[in-house]
């Protein structure tokens, strides 16, 4: 059962996700290395199941990483409204042609001419297990009054919009 805080902070967690939507998605490579890739995120609110979608390249090695490792991490910045997001949660490549029908888009064409039966495509479900996000709300000018107070006092600003953080299993 839902909290409402809980429904409260998913909200939040949409509202700074989806003025972004575009993200970028790590995986652990086969040989350690965390690789990052650009990706758009495909939903219009996260799904019931606190989940996050995606279109990918079969042949791309962010299927094959996270085939092997399927923990992943999103990381969404927004620096014109300083909001920052970071997702953890675990990737699957999920086949059903309805859910690529309901999110298939243009920019998605772009990628994938053979349209939403391209044997390229395939759709990426991450379930969010964790989110971590940051809105800071003041005006550029109170950032640097707030940063310039901590500078002068040795005191980390207080001040800065708010924090928070989301679990979701």
């Amino acid at each position: 059962m839902e909290t409402d805080d809980n429904k409260d902070s998913r909200e939040t967690l949409w509202k700074l996700i989806k003025g972004t939507r575009m993200c970028m998605f790590v995986t652990l490579h086969e040989n350690g290395h965390l690789h990052a890739r650009p990706m758009t995120t495909q939903n219009k609110a996260i799904d019931e199941d606190d989940s996050l979608w995606f279109f990918a390249s079969r042949r791309g090695d962010s299927v094959a990483d996270f085939a092997l490792r399927p923990e992943v991490n999103l990381s969404y910045a927004n620096p014109d409204d300083d909001c920052y997001v970071s997702v953890s949660g675990r990737a699957s490549v999920v086949v059903d042609p309805a859910k690529v029908d309901a999110l298939w888009n243009k920019l998605a064409a772009a990628w994938f001419p053979g349209g939403q039966t391209d044997p390229d495509l395939v759709l990426v479900r991450v379930r969010i297990t964790h989110a971590h996000y940051w809105d800071v709300k003041e005006s550029k000018l109170r950032q640097l009054y707030e940063m310039g107070k901590a500078a002068m006092t040795g005191k980390p600003p207080t001040k800065l919009g708010e924090s928070g953080e989301v679990r979701m299993r």
